[in-house]
């Protein structure tokens, strides 16, 4: 096929960062709404955006769009969409997914009624009436929402969080897939100096050395649509190789972290090792009252501090927000940038954010606090009006 309907979910509030990257790899007709996006391309879009797309959860195809309230329609419009596009006579092609505010609720049966109609295409395609399914798996998946139905074809196979450096992690972790639209939103470079107290398994530290060296997070690992034949093998040769020409090994970036814990300390170096940037990621045991920013220059902070709901109270969390407080000095060139669902973090941080962003960890509601506009403010007097908030005023020379 020369073109393909693509659907790329992601975590809320992170479309438009995953939109842009779409954009930014070629893909066409791009469309946001709340968690996903769609976009077309052909298929080196399907390779690349499998390689490369740093915030989308996988790489879906749509097979096909449709309304239908019951069983019946549901059987009739599923058995007239062209499967034997994408999968062939001895794949395997098991069927899940959800429904949502629809007439058809029960997914269990839903799940059974669409995979008899997937038979019944095949049974009238290849002409025969039983299949062993002995070939690469489809993932076939659907969604109903609002009595529409969708039906997707999973490309990736485990999610793309899955980079294949983090086999395992601490207590609380924060998906790659999440750190790194976060890193987007702060805008990580070559040169960055990048800090998180609060390291963890050092998912932040590994993510922003990714993106620092241009180094394609989906390059260590396999996808599903890679085995299906759907995509000339060769294509996935070339994509790989073009992916390790472009990575950044000029890049002057540098990853420093830390943490209490020091099992999360010996997890952050390992993951560091399997991700190939352990060159660029230094990692100490400390407790964050001893964190000192450079004195100098730029640098960027981000961390995932406790959030009180495991591994601490709610009072030794606002206790440690204002501990941040006092550690995490602002200045020209200092941008700091923390996620918390605390929306009391600004009052025990002790100043409020320069912008907030709502972001979803999982199911827990978050906000993004970010402080970049750390220029000292003349304080306002009788006669001397308050200047705007942003930049400073210029001055004549």
């Amino acid at each position: 096929m020369d073109q393909f309907l693509f659907c790329t979910p992601c975590h809320f509030g992170l479309e438009s960062v995953l939109a842009g990257e779409i954009r930014r790899l070629g893909g066409e007709n791009v469309t946001v709404t709340d968690g996903k996006i769609t976009f077309s391309g052909g298929p080196e879009m399907l390779v690349k955006a499998n390689l490369w797309l740093r915030t989308a959860e996988r790489v879906q195809l749509v097979v096909g769009s449709f309304r239908a309230t019951s069983f019946v329609e549901l059987f009739d419009q599923t058995a007239q969409l062209p499967f034997e596009n994408y999968i062939g006579r001895d794949d395997a092609f098991p069927v899940k997914g959800w429904s949502l505010d629809s007439q058809l609720f029960s997914v269990s049966d839903c799940q059974s009624i669409i995979k008899r109609a997937v038979v019944r295409r095949f049974e009238t395609v290849y002409h025969q009436q039983w299949f062993e399914e002995t070939g690469p798996v489809h993932q076939i998946q659907f969604s109903i929402h609002k009595d529409q139905v969708t039906i997707l074809l999973d490309t990736s196979g485990p999610g793309l969080h899955k980079r294949g450096y983090r086999l395992q992690a601490n207590e609380a972790p924060i998906s790659e897939t999440l750190a790194a639209g976060m890193l987007d939103l702060a805008r990580v470079y070559p040169d960055t100096r990048f800090y998180d107290p609060f390291c963890g398994s050092g998912t932040f530290l590994v993510e922003a050395a990714l993106k620092a060296c241009n180094i394609a997070p989906g390059l260590k690992r396999r996808f599903s649509a890679d085995r299906w034949g759907l995509v000339d093998p060769s294509l996935w040769k070339t994509c790989r190789e073009e992916a390790l020409a472009v990575i950044r090994k000029d890049a002057t970036f540098q990853a420093y972290g830390s943490d209490l814990d020091p099992a999360a300390v010996e997890l952050s170096i390992q993951n560091a090792k399997r991700a190939g940037v352990v060159s660029r990621v230094h990692v100490v045991q400390r407790d964050v009252a001893e964190f000192v920013p450079p004195e100098e220059g730029k640098f960027l902070l981000m961390c995932n501090p406790p959030y009180g709901e495991r591994m601490m109270t709610a009072a030794e969390v606002k206790a440690l927000y204002r501990t941040m407080g006092k550690v995490f000095s602002m200045r020209e060139g200092a941008n700091y940038f923390i996620i918390s669902p605390d929306e009391e973090f600004e009052e025990a941080f002790g100043r409020p954010a320069d912008k907030r962003r709502k972001l979803y960890n999982g199911m827990i509601k978050c906000q993004l606090y970010m402080y970049f506009r750390n220029l000292p403010r003349p304080a306002a007097g009788p006669n001397k009006p308050r200047p705007p908030k942003g930049r400073p005023p210029r001055t004549r020379k």
